[in-house]
Parts: structure tokens; sequence; C-alpha cells
């Protein structure tokens, strides 16, 4: 009797682990290109930058870094503090084409994948994330370097050292 407690119990205990639902960080559902205008409306009366991050649900390398950034307090206020984020959902029930053509197929960097517009909507950066990787997850310092590197502040010309 032991032994059949046991086995439904490992029965029971396995099919949980199945149907647990996987985090839904991308919605395909939502007008991303009305999402994109929104922000960039937003971004330029807060002198910001909008970061689209593209990818899905599906992806468990845009799922990680979604996870990453949010999970890291500093990562995340840096975020929050220059950018106007805008998930972009790619995937079978709503790729968004129309608006990863306007800004130039990044999905052939694969997913995810990481775009800067600047506070006027103009893209200003492309990012393959594979460049932000390290191992099996993602390098800290690499994203910080990046999300500093291409906020409002560190574009603009009169910042520059040799601008003049």
């Amino acid at each position: 009797m032991k032994r059949i407690i046991f086995i439904l119990s490992i029965i029971l205990y396995s099919g949980a682990l199945f149907t647990q639902e996987k985090p839904q960080v991308y919605d395909p559902a939502t007008d991303a290109k009305a999402e994109v205008t929104a922000a960039i409306k937003k971004a330029s009366t807060e002198q910001k930058h909008v970061f689209l991050f593209i990818g899905g649900n599906w992806c468990p390398w845009c799922v990680r870094l979604d996870a990453y950034i949010i999970d890291d307090p500093q990562l995340d206020s840096l975020m929050r503090a220059n950018y106007e984020v805008v998930k972009v959902n790619y995937s079978k029930e709503n790729k968004n084409l129309e608006l990863l053509k306007e800004l130039g197929a990044p999905q052939r960097f694969g997913f995810p994948v990481l775009v800067i517009l600047d506070d006027n909507g103009k893209l200003i950066h492309t990012q393959n994330s594979l460049y932000l990787e390290k191992g099996k997850s993602y390098d800290r310092s690499r994203i910080w370097e990046f999300l500093l590197g291409w906020n409002y502040k560190a574009v603009r010309p009169e910042n520059q050292k040799d601008y003049k």
C-alpha cells in the first residue's frame, strides 16, 4: 500500500511540474506600435530613450533577461530611470512585422533583441543580446554598461569629450 501511495505521489507531483504556467512577459494581443508611440511621447517629455525588449514567451533567454533585470534592484532602477520600456512580442500569434520592418528587421539577430530609440522615435541602436550573455546567464556588468551607454545623457553631443 505504501508503495502505491508513493508511486501516485510521484505521478501527481510530476504532473504538477509539467502543468506550471510559463512566465508571460510578452503579450501577443498588445498593439506594440501603439505602445511604442506612447512610449516615445512620454520619453520626449522626460528626457529618456525608449528601450524595446523584442522577444516572446516561447524564448527562454527572453524571459531570463527580463527576470535578470527586474530581479536586480540596481539594474531595474537604472532601466526605469533612463528608459521608457516596451516589450514587443514576436511569436506565431503576433510577429509585429510592420513595426519590426520599420526598425530595420532586428529579429535577424535572434531573440531577445534590444532596440533603443531616441526621444523622437529615431532608431539609434540595435543590440544582439548575445553580447550581454555570460555562460548560461547574463553578465551584469555588460548590461550595466549597455544601459549607461545608450541613455539620453550619454548620447547627447554636448556630453561627448571630443565633440567640439
